[in-house]
């Protein structure tokens, strides 16, 4: 009887452990801070205040970015792996961050030297020269940020990088001032200073001294001699993977001054995506470039880095026979902000980087020309002066006229033919043969084209838009914060 009652109690115990189960598996859930959850059918679920995330922008320097690095000084090339070293010399944006200063300092190396062909090495030896001019490719590995950290990388350089740039300015129209003549005048300030910047940071390089610009002259005429690549050079390095600098929480206030009308005058520092030729480059081409630095309104973001500009070429000449110089204009008609909305603008060319060789001027409508470089005068004058000694005869010494005409036509190995030859027909030829070089190089052949290789780094001022009123639209957020 007694084991009879026991089974009935643990029965019943069961059973009312079973109903407690039931009701514990209907409740509402409690939440991580203890307060009751929502219930489970949404017809009867609680309102409650909730609060969205707030949305966080990467800071990042995505893969294909460019760095623009110039070199601190003089680098004799003398094998494959040899280290090389520069500065930044265009700060990196990332959103509206500077994350990496003008000035960071950069390591790399040389990666490979390219033999001249048996072409160029003949003609450069017909020139007394044995130690023609090789073809060096670079690479970055290392940024050492202002805090002494060093950063790995992995950059590409660019095609049409590694050159002497120079900094040129549309030119200036010749209007009085006046109060409509406001936003010009502040065009015109921000191209200076944007030219002030570009030279003090590029001769921030050490420059050689007199004595040394005399000793490279010197040894480069020598029918051996070293090579180098001059401090200043400035190359294109296009980052193989993206850098990450953390994130940034995204306002409001932020999100809705993002594409808002800028002041009139505004500069905007942006480079090339799309390499440009006056000998290539055909009228319609679409044209590409992205905002390199976050154009602000006082404290307001306007345009963020990373937006995009888009327009066409609309004028195109090459480059062609006689010493005719190629011409190239641009105009940039389209603006894609980050958050996709696309809007119009009117952009013009104010300023641009250039190779000095190629001699680039701006019009004051941001068309380029390339010009003839202004030694031309003197390089031929004095190349028909030494034609002229050769003329003169004997009664100037017997070897003069004839080391003269020589020099005229091939230098050292010219001068040396020259005085050991003992006949003044030959220096004459050889004085006519060197200026009439001369005057084919820079009067008669193809002149030089327009070259902006991708990445080239430009300044373009943009006018108030006439367009609808846009509502903001926030970024695709990254809503998980990192630091």
């Amino acid at each position: 009887m007694r084991i009879r009652r026991g089974i009935w109690a643990a029965v019943a115990l069961c059973v009312c452990a079973g109903w407690a189960c039931g009701q514990e598996a209907t409740a509402p859930a409690a939440s991580l801070d203890g307060s009751p959850a929502q219930a489970a059918d949404p017809a009867h679920r609680p309102v409650e205040n909730s609060v969205a995330p707030t949305p966080f922008v990467s800071l990042g320097v995505p893969k294909g970015a460019s760095l623009q690095v110039a070199l601190d000084k003089d680098v004799r090339v003398k094998h494959e792996g040899q280290p090389i070293e520069g500065r930044i010399v265009e700060p990196v944006y990332a959103f509206d961050k500077l994350v990496i200063p003008t000035g960071t300092r950069v390591t790399g190396r040389i990666i490979q030297i390219e033999e001249p062909s048996k072409v160029k090495r003949t003609a450069a030896a017909l020139d007394a020269d044995f130690s023609p001019e090789r073809a060096t490719k670079v690479e970055f590995d290392h940024l050492y940020l202002p805090d002494g950290k060093p950063l790995a990388m992995r950059t590409v350089v660019t095609v049409g990088s590694g050159q002497l740039l120079e900094f040129v300015s549309a030119a200036d129209e010749n209007q009085k001032k006046g109060p409509k003549d406001a936003a010009t005048e502040k065009v015109k300030e921000a191209k200076q200073e944007a030219k002030q910047e570009w030279n003090a940071t590029v001769k921030g390089a050490e420059q050689p001294g007199k004595l040394r610009r005399a000793e490279k002259y010197v040894l480069g005429q020598l029918p051996i001699h070293p090579q180098y690549i001059d401090a200043g050079t400035v190359y294109f390095a296009e980052l193989d993977e993206p850098l990450d600098f953390g994130s940034e929480p995204l306002t409001r206030e932020m999100a809705q001054s993002i594409g808002s009308q800028p002041p009139q005058g505004s500069m905007v520092q942006a480079r090339l995506v799309t390499p440009l030729s006056s000998g290539d480059s055909k009228v319609g081409e679409s044209v590409e470039a992205v905002v390199s630095r976050p154009l602000f309104d006082g404290d307001r973001l306007i345009l963020p880095q990373g937006s995009r500009i888009t327009g066409t070429v609309v004028q195109v000449e090459p480059a062609r026979h006689p010493g005719r110089n190629g011409e190239l204009r641009i105009v940039f008609r389209d603006l894609h902000l980050p958050d996709g909305v696309d809007q119009k603008i009117a952009a013009s060319l104010e300023g641009i980087e250039s190779a000095k060789r190629d001699n680039v001027k701006l019009d004051s409508e941001g068309g380029a020309k390339a010009t003839a470089p202004p030694t031309r005068f003197l390089t031929v004058g004095a190349s028909v002066a030494l034609a002229g000694a050769s003329f003169l005869g004997d009664s100037f010494g017997e070897t003069g006229p004839r080391a003269a005409g020589g020099a005229g036509g091939y230098k050292l190995i010219g001068i040396a033919l020259g005085l050991t030859i003992h006949s003044q027909p030959f220096g004459m030829a050889m004085g006519t043969f060197g200026a009439g070089r001369a005057i084919y190089a820079n009067f008669i052949a193809r002149g030089h084209d327009v070259v902006f290789p991708k990445n080239t780094a430009m300044a373009l001022a943009i006018e108030r838009r006439q367009d609808t009123e846009r509502s903001p639209i926030l970024p695709p957020p990254d809503t998980t914060s990192r630091d």
